[in-house]
């Protein structure tokens, strides 16, 4: 591969942001050099006042394929990937047919993605019950974590697991130093009443204890245990001080939130806007606030998307029943766009947003080669716009289904280009470079 620089004003590196070229060889980053320190003769790509960002990593995005590509599939989502930044997918292990609870699953996932990758794809295992004798197997094929609910997952192949059934997975898990990632909803019986049509009703099946009870129960196994944890999705700022606490305790345990709880607000929501469901679901104003600071002070470590299309009949748009819509939100190739724009509003430095959206899930994922800008790193890299506005139009998105909630939304923040190895991507390419990997590479 041509050895060449990328030279940019706005350069994101761990130490900040910086005038600087890029030196790239092989498919790494040779060298970050000052920009008057290039040397004669390199092929060098300018791209001005455009920021370069380390290609994004995504780890909780729902692939679905093989069993239920027609919801989304590994091109799809690739494609969509690239157009958004996101160099690396982590796909999780429900939705999909079989379900990756053991390792000729997982085979079967990595045979499907052949010839359809437009960027790298991971994958997470699954804790369910009946497979404790799968988790050692998988951990030895380089998954990069293990994934269980704790309320019922929406697919009955993939059932809640017990807090035993994690007990036995931690037991193994905590000897590699392999999360255990952890939707933290706990049901409770729950007297519904109100318009089906009604985001108020959808929320307040759901309520916040629903968090709280469950991310209470995984603080305690990571202390008893000594295994690393991971709550996913955090949507309820009444779980935030819990967090801090056993942050401050020491425990090996990191959150997540996701674009949609920091961009919308449940008291916005039409009724009958069954594209905004997902489990937890969106809370209300306080909430929103409450996870923009969790972000800022640390409590919080890391934004990830929680990409979960389906089928439109499957959102009920006819009816705009939210109890009997499936909940999952598409948002794959926006994430950074959606999350620049409500970061320039408050101020925030591309750094830190680089720090939730590759850095900390590299570090999470056992991936430590990518996620910054630093000799010896991946060239994957995202050439970033700052100031480019554009309104999201769901048949312009590259994932299988054109239904998102951020339809009609003005976002800040356009991808210009994306590398991976230091190829540029295409994401309306035929054939695409993306690879299957493993935890560490």
């Amino acid at each position: 591969m041509e050895r060449f620089g990328i030279l940019s004003r706005r350069v994101v590196m761990p130490g900040g942001e910086a005038p600087a070229m890029i030196v790239i060889n092989g498919g790494c980053i040779e060298s970050v050099l000052p920009p008057e320190a290039a040397e004669p003769g390199l092929s060098v790509m300018d791209v001005g006042d455009r920021a370069v960002l380390p290609g994004l990593i995504d780890h909780h995005v729902h692939i679905n394929e093989p069993g239920r590509t027609a919801w989304e599939g590994f091109e799809t989502a690739t494609r969509a990937a690239a157009a958004g930044g996101v160099t690396t997918l982590v796909d999780m292990p429900l939705n999909s047919s079989p379900v990756t609870v053991d390792v000729a699953a997982l085979a079967a996932k990595r045979e499907a993605s052949r010839g359809k990758l437009h960027v790298d794809v991971g994958f997470h295992g699954g804790v369910v019950p009946g497979h404790a004798g799968d988790v050692a197997p998988l951990l030895r094929e380089g998954v990069c974590g293990m994934k269980a609910f704790l309320v019922h997952s929406g697919i009955d192949e993939f059932p809640a697991a017990s807090v035993e059934d994690c007990r036995d997975a931690m037991m193994v898990m905590k000897d590699w130093g392999v999360p255990l990632l952890v939707h933290a909803e706990i049901d409770s019986p729950v007297d519904i009443q109100g318009d089906p049509r009604s985001y108020a009703t959808y929320l307040a099946s759901r309520p916040d204890a629903w968090e709280t009870r469950a991310v209470e129960v995984v603080l305690n196994l990571c202390r008893d245990t000594g295994c690393p944890v991971h709550i996913v999705h955090v949507a309820s700022a009444d779980v935030l001080p819990m967090l801090r606490a056993a942050k401050l305790e020491g425990l090996p345990v990191t959150a997540e939130t996701c674009p949609h709880y920091l961009f919308f607000d449940a008291e916005d929501i039409p009724d009958g806007a069954t594209q905004f469901k997902c489990a937890p679901p969106i809370r209300g104003q306080r909430h929103r606030e409450a996870l923009w600071l969790a972000l800022e002070d640390g409590t919080l470590d890391m934004i990830a998307t929680d990409h979960s299309p389906c089928p439109p009949d499957m959102k009920k748009p006819d009816e705009g029943t939210f109890m009997s819509a499936w909940g999952g939100i598409a948002s794959l190739q926006v994430g950074l766009s959606v999350v620049w724009t409500e970061w320039r509003q408050r101020m925030g430095s591309l750094e830190q947003l680089v720090h939730w959206m590759s850095g900390a899930p590299a570090a999470l994922c056992g991936l430590e080669a990518r996620g910054a800008i630093a000799p010896g790193c991946r060239a994957d890299l995202c050439v970033f716009d700052t100031d480019a506005s554009y309104t999201v139009n769901g048949r312009d998105l590259f994932h299988r289904h054109p239904v998102t909630p951020y339809e009609g939304r003005e976002l800040v923040g356009r991808v210009d280009r994306v590398f991976l190895r230091g190829r540029e991507i295409d994401p309306g390419a035929k054939d695409g470079s993306g690879e299957c990997i493993v935890r560490g590479a």
